[in-house]
């Protein structure tokens, strides 16, 4: 069995860091910026071809289709990554971290709050990170068998086709805003009154935007832009959860207990952030569409990084996590997600 050096891990994935850093200009900026333009040709696009639908239908789908790009682009490669402060150096307004917000119904600062700090710090602490299991599902044998996880593969496709409203939810569901008694151990940064407040108008805007106003401005095609609107929402809902659980709950992506993480090291909190997470293989177009969260171990482990740099430095990393014995969790997309599944499956009995 092999001793982990975790101070040489730490110099190890430091040095990878620290160099890549130091090589970070305008080539990145110029990447993220290419990826807006790209991201508003896609919406505007989209919703040009939405209402050409009655002329010719597949225009109809095609827009339908563009749409869901754009949505995915602005959630994964672009928002989630720039919220990240991944782009902060750029001192751009519109791709800063403290002002940025996405067209999705979850509030950027409560998405900063509970996944850019929480989730990132405590990585499958049991206790700690809400994000595993999302307090929906028991994934591990951490949480005690109830009768509801019997039917918890349904409330994950719930979950997946709702994921928006889920990430949006999460803080309040954590806070015990509405429901519940709010655990000892936690401590709210926020009012309970300002949460709703931001999570209603936040979500109000969403349903507004894409709902109302603009099947509205569509006039006699109110019902294509309409359903358009709705299914691109789908769409992205659908490859955001199911790429985020990919890269969370396979098979193979370990817990962690508190006790065992206090005072812990920057090697074993690396360690954590390694053995916490799953990677996916595939193409560069793929890797895009993910915001490179198919390098969910090298997310974890540099999550202030910009996410393009991520595939250029994933040998390095592999390579340093395997010279200390250390599993670099990776597969195609399939074998992945049935892991998923599997684990799913498996944690809805006892």
């Amino acid at each position: 069995m092999t001793t982990i050096n975790y101070q040489q891990l730490a110099d190890d994935l430091d040095e990878i860091k620290m160099s890549t850093l130091a090589t970070v200009g305008q080539k990145d900026a110029n990447y993220i910026r290419s990826i807006v333009r790209k991201q508003r040709f896609c919406e505007i696009g989209g919703r040009i071809l939405l209402m050409l639908g009655f002329v010719q239908p597949l225009l109809w789908v095609a827009g339908v289709l563009l749409l869901g790009l754009a949505k995915i682009l602005d959630n994964m490669e672009i928002g989630h990554n720039v919220m990240h402060g991944q782009y902060d150096w750029m001192n751009d307004k519109q791709l800063n971290s403290k002002s940025y917000e996405w067209d999705i119904a979850c509030d950027g600062q409560s998405w900063n709050r509970v996944h850019n700090f929480e989730h990132h710090t405590y990585t499958n602490i049991i206790g700690k990170d809400r994000d595993f299991g999302y307090g929906l599902l028991r994934l591990s044998n951490d949480f005690k068998w109830r009768l509801k996880n019997t039917w918890q593969f349904i409330i994950y496709l719930n979950l997946s086709v709702l994921f928006q409203w889920g990430v949006s939810y999460h803080e309040l569901a954590g806070e015990r805003v509405f429901i519940g008694k709010k655990k000892p151990n936690r401590k709210g940064a926020v009012a309970h009154s300002t949460l709703k407040k931001r999570f209603f108008s936040k979500g109000a805007r969403q349903l507004i935007k894409d709902y109302v106003l603009f099947p509205v401005l569509a006039g006699p095609l109110f019902l294509w832009v309409l359903s358009g609107n709705f299914l691109a929402n789908l769409i992205r809902n659908l490859w955001t959860s199911t790429i985020i659980f990919c890269g969370h709950f396979t098979e193979q992506t370990h817990t962690f207990y508190e006790q065992d993480c206090k005072n812990e090291s920057q090697g074993q909190w690396y360690y954590r952030q390694a053995l916490g997470s799953s990677n996916i293989k595939g193409a560069r177009w793929f890797h895009i569409l993910t915001g490179h969260l198919s390098f969910q171990i090298e997310h974890h482990l540099f999550p202030d990084m910009p996410s393009s740099r991520y595939q250029e430095i994933a040998p390095k990393v592999q390579a340093a996590l395997q010279k200390q014995g250390i599993a670099y969790n990776t597969g195609g997309f399939f074998h992945q997600y049935t892991s998923v599944l599997k684990r799913i499956l498996r944690y809805s009995f006892k």
